[in-house]
C-alpha cells in the first residue's frame, strides 16, 4: 500500500479544509502517479475536490462515519475494519491514501512506501500528515532535484517503511 502527499517543512498538508498550495508540477505527478489506481481518502477531503467528486479514472473508496452516504462512482465504508477488508481484493502496489489527516495518520502503518512532496515553505496550517523524518521505520530510498514554481522551492520524496503491518 502506498501514500501520497505535499507538505511543508513541519509536515503541514492543510488548512481551513484546502490544500496549502497548489503545485502544477506536484498535481500531474499525483494524477499521473494514482490514475487507474485505488484511491483512499476520508469524506471531508472528497468534499474539497471539484463538485465534490470522485477523482475519474480511479477506484475511489472513501470512509465516512455517516451510516447513510451514499457517492455515485465510489465506495463508501464506514470504519477502519470495513476498509481494510475491502482493500484485500486489490493489489497493495495499486492502492493509494490521499488524505485528509486521520486517514494518513491511521493507514500509514500499513503502507509500504510514500511519496511526499516537501514544500520548501512553512504555512499556516491545522492539519498535518506523520511526520516520517522522525519515525525509525521510515527512510528515504528516493529524491528529486529541487524543483521551483514561482518562488516556492520542492522536492519529491520516496520513503519507505522497513516494517509495514500486514492487512490481509
Amino acid at each position: 500500500m502506498n501514500a501520497i502527499v505535499a507538505v511543508d517543512n513541519k509536515w503541514a498538508i492543510g488548512h481551513k479544509g484546502g490544500l496549502l498550495v497548489r503545485i502544477p508540477m506536484d498535481q500531474k505527478f499525483f494524477r499521473d502517479t494514482t490514475m487507474g489506481k485505488v484511491v483512499v481518502l476520508g469524506h471531508k477531503t472528497l468534499q474539497t475536490f471539484p463538485n465534490g467528486l470522485p477523482l475519474k479514472g480511479r477506484t475511489n473508496i472513501v470512509l465516512s462515519r455517516n451510516p447513510d452516504l451514499k457517492i455515485k462512482d465510489a465506495i463508501v465504508v464506514h470504519s477502519k475494519e470495513e476498509l481494510l477488508d475491502a482493500l484485500k481484493q486489490y493489489e497493495s502496489d495499486d492502492i493509494y491514501i490521499i488524505g485528509g489527516s486521520s486517514i494518513y495518520e491511521m493507514m500509514i502503518p500499513y503502507c509500504n512506501l510514500v511519496h511526499v512532496t516537501k514544500i520548501d515553505y512553512t504555512y499556516q496550517a491545522d492539519a498535518y500528515f506523520p511526520n516520517l523524518d522522525e519515525d525509525p521505520n521510515w527512510v528515504i530510498t528516493g529524491e528529486s532535484d529541487e524543483n521551483t514554481y514561482f518562488d516556492l522551492e520542492f522536492v519529491f520524496y520516496r520513503y519507505e517503511n522497513k516494517n509495514p503491518v500486514s492487512y490481509k
